[in-house]
């Protein structure tokens, strides 16, 4: 293993919460048009575990959104650069997030997506640092909480490395 990464959560413990995160979704949606809204890139992974965790029909998509100025700073711009096929009006949506940090993309994101007219609209994140948050968003699923380190694996990434790694790690700047 990389000398600057520390582990943090494993690939069963992540794998025994996503599973027990699909059956709750499964229980609370029985019997609803269920869209999942992956936000790209970062939830891939997540997204499909908990997609092959869930026991009830739904569809899949996919959004991406870029942000412009630093991540903390609250005046930064977010905007779509990969919008939904699927219309949501009327729909059960979730949108499924690597993490919740700052609130600030996030809540950008509700925004937009409110503006369709979706049934109802929820968020699942795999990870939660609510120490970072400057916007209060919901989290309706969270995997597990987290202080506030920088992590990489499972999809979260530094400059684009680490995405592939089946645990999480924090990554220790040198």
């Amino acid at each position: 293993m990389d000398r600057k990464l520390k582990v943090v959560l494993s690939p069963e413990e992540t794998s025994i919460r996503v599973q027990q995160l699909g059956e709750i979704i499964s229980r609370d949606y029985q019997g609803e048009e269920l869209v999942l809204i992956s936000v790209l890139r970062g939830s891939v992974f997540f997204a499909v575990d908990l997609c092959r965790s869930l026991t009830i029909p739904f569809s899949i998509d996919f959004i991406s959104i870029s942000r412009y100025g630093e991540r903390t700073n609250s005046t930064g711009v977010v905007r779509i650069t990969k919008d939904l096929d699927i219309n949501i009006a009327d729909k059960d949506v979730l949108v499924v997030e690597d993490i919740v940090d700052t609130g600030l993309s996030l809540s950008y994101l509700l925004r937009n997506l409110k503006t369709r007219s979706p049934k109802t609209l929820k968020v699942c994140t795999f990870l939660n640092v609510e120490s970072r948050r400057i916007v209060n968003v919901p989290v309706d699923y969270k995997g597990f909480d987290l202080p506030d380190i920088f992590v990489v694996g499972y999809g979260l990434d530094h400059n684009e490395k680490y995405r592939n790694l089946q645990y999480v790690a924090e990554y220790i700047k040198e």
